[in-house]
């Protein structure tokens, strides 16, 4: 039995004019939707890495999460502005529509681009050809358990060498 639904992302991306670095998922799973902020499934290994690659603790709280990116550069956001989808199953996406990502690139003077995944790298690829190539990425997903965390974690050091 589906438990398709459509969804839409409900919260603004984290960017400021000093952004240097995109991070773009797909687009938020139901525990990411239902607090309001980007990879906040409690397994989810996205802000671990992240510290770690900047050198700081794992912020407690969303404001000290974003704050995190900012001053360092980082602006996260999503590929899609809504889908259909099957429950965090990114493999069952339908029907997407992409996030106006040319608000970012207008605002700030990314260098690079890096997605979690290749998911939001082939919905990247196909819905902005013209944009700059992006990375990708393993996705931090509690269900991608097919790469260590210490290899993950080399990975996204890609990410510093931008900022």
């Amino acid at each position: 039995m589906s438990s398709e639904k459509r969804v839409q992302h409900e919260f603004p991306p984290v960017f400021d004019g000093n952004s240097k670095v995109l991070v773009l998922g797909t687009i938020p799973s139901p525990k990411s939707r239902e607090r309001g902020f980007y990879y906040m499934h409690p397994q989810n290994r996205f802000w671990r890495m992240l510290s770690a690659v900047l050198g700081e603790e794992v912020p407690e709280d969303i404001p000290g999460r974003r704050q995190m990116c900012l001053s360092h550069g980082i602006a996260l956001w999503d590929v899609l502005a809504e889908c259909s989808i099957d429950g965090a199953s990114d493999s069952s996406i339908k029907n997407a529509v992409p996030n106006r990502l040319e608000v970012i690139f207008s605002s700030a003077e990314i260098r690079a681009v890096f997605t979690t995944g290749k998911k939001a790298q082939a919905l990247y690829e196909r819905f902005f050809p013209d944009f700059m190539p992006a990375e990708c990425l393993p996705s931090t997903s509690p269900a991608n358990r097919t790469i260590s965390e210490e290899e993950m974690l080399e990975r996204y050091r890609r990410i510093a060498e931008f900022l």
